[in-house]
């Protein structure tokens, strides 16, 4: 692999700017940051300033009006100490939570703190006061924080030449000044910026489907490069670096030689091993336009605190305690129209096609309720039971349920924690089944998903 000469590293360490944040945060749990390549988990607050400061363009928004910039993305990274791991949690810019009321005062805490909207933490008291609140909430030590601006985020995307996206609809936004057609493009920095901004007309309008959106644009820039043929251009690799450390504000300890040796102790990691996952929220009460934390959130910062995998999708189902009845009714016999109630956007397109692959006919798709159900639930008509429990046998722990009004077709319902399909023991064709990077969760209603998927999966 290419790596840049001394005096590169001596201009990309002197491209980022620095900011001390030791007095904001007063006393942690840890002093000393855990190093990039030590065997110890690392935490890393990724922070998107909404500032347009040098873009060249008013468009997809204007500057904030409250007194300067506000940070409308906020990742928290998780890697694991083996390093071959890494979980990517979003937090929604309308989260409703406790904050430190004066982030500047030391004293000043999430314990005695007031209500405020989450990304106005920011705007408060910038990365300092966004990382006392994160950690006052959660317990969770950030070992190093980066804040990275528009400008940053364009120049990015134009070094790799450009990043691929699909959306599944036509995207047309007049406050964003951004339009785009169905199906997939390849975006230059301009165009994706406004791609991952877009959150009035798409969807809901909520910022949850705009979280969507910007998981899956990052998993394509992290693709595009980690990308084999970018790594072997030294030209290329430097003008992506040089884009990225021109516009990022880090902490003190997290220069360009840190940021080398991370990325050197993750180059074996699979894209299947970076799961992403939005924290899990409900209206908030006094404004419906604002949201706050679930009680399961609590899982996020478990398994973080605990460094483990947040899912265990390769996991196998249990093994059965007694012998099943054989199966009477084969697969090319079976229509299958999928529901999904999870929540979880491609879920029934993919839990398709690992059926398909087996000779069942599928009849269609639908999305369920916004009410979220649980677990997988298949419906059939009287007289269909032995061709449900063939359906069932691909779904383990698959609750069977009769309805009159199924007709011929058999009804499969995937709600939070519903089990991923497994090949059926009546199973017709030999080809494998395709890769089912989505998952329903662990029955906690976690929407977690792994890089490698873009939103038309």
């Amino acid at each position: 692999m290419a790596t840049p000469t001394i005096a590169a590293y001596v201009k990309l360490n002197g491209n980022i700017q620095r900011v001390d944040i030791s007095k904001v945060l007063g006393a942690r749990p840890s002093t000393t940051p855990a190093p990039a390549g030590a065997s110890e988990p690392l935490n890393i607050l990724v922070m998107g300033s909404d500032t347009r400061q040098g873009i060249g363009t008013t468009e997809y928004g204007q500057d904030t009006i409250e007194g300067g910039a506000h940070s409308d993305t906020n990742l928290l990274v998780h890697i694991s100490a083996k390093r071959d791991r890494a979980l990517v949690v979003s937090i929604p810019r309308d989260s409703m939570t406790k904050a430190p009321k004066d982030c500047a005062n030391p004293a000043s805490t999430v314990a005695n703190g007031e209500v405020r909207q989450w990304n106005y933490n920011f705007n408060e008291g910038g990365p300092g006061c966004t990382v006392k609140t994160l950690e006052g909430l959660t317990g969770i030590f950030v070992d190093h924080f980066v804040v990275i601006d528009f400008r940053g985020f364009q120049d990015m995307v134009d070094a790799l030449g450009g990043v691929e996206v699909c959306s599944t609809v036509d995207i047309a936004d007049s406050d964003a000044q951004f339009t785009l057609a169905a199906g997939r493009h390849t975006l230059n920095g301009k165009e994706a910026l406004g791609y991952v901004r877009v959150r009035k007309t798409v969807s809901d309008g909520s910022d949850l489907f705009r979280i969507r959106r910007q998981q899956a644009f990052l998993s394509s820039v992290v693709q595009k490069a980690t990308d084999t043929k970018l790594l072997l251009r030294p030209d290329r690799l430097y003008g992506f670096l040089n884009a990225a450390t021109s516009s990022m504000t880090t902490d003190a300890d997290f220069g360009a030689t840190t940021m080398a040796s991370l990325a050197n102790s993750l180059r074996h990691i699979g894209m299947d091993k970076i799961e992403f996952v939005t924290v899990p929220t409900e209206v908030y009460p006094p404004d419906i336009n604002r949201v706050q934390w679930q009680a399961k959130a609590k899982l996020i910062w478990e398994a973080i605190k605990n460094d483990r995998p947040l899912t265990n999708p390769s996991a196998k189902p249990p093994a059965s305690t007694g012998a099943p009845a054989p199966l009477t009714v084969t697969p090319d016999r079976i229509q299958v129209r999928i529901s999904n109630d999870s929540g979880v956007e491609g879920l029934a397109v993919q839990t398709g096609n690992a059926l398909a692959v087996q000779g069942f006919r599928i009849a269609g798709y639908t999305n369920g309720t916004s009410t979220q159900t649980s677990g997988v639930v298949i419906r059939y008509a009287p007289g269909q039971r032995e061709a449900a429990r063939t359906v069932a046998a691909a779904f383990p722990k698959a609750v069977l349920k009769s309805d009159s009004g199924a007709g011929d077709v058999i009804a499969v319902h995937i709600g939070v924690g519903g089990a991923n399909p497994i090949e059926v023991p009546n199973r017709l064709g030999t080809e494998p089944l395709p890769p089912m990077p989505l998952t329903a969760g662990p029955g906690d209603g976690l929407d977690t998903r792994t890089a490698g998927q873009d939103i038309c999966s």
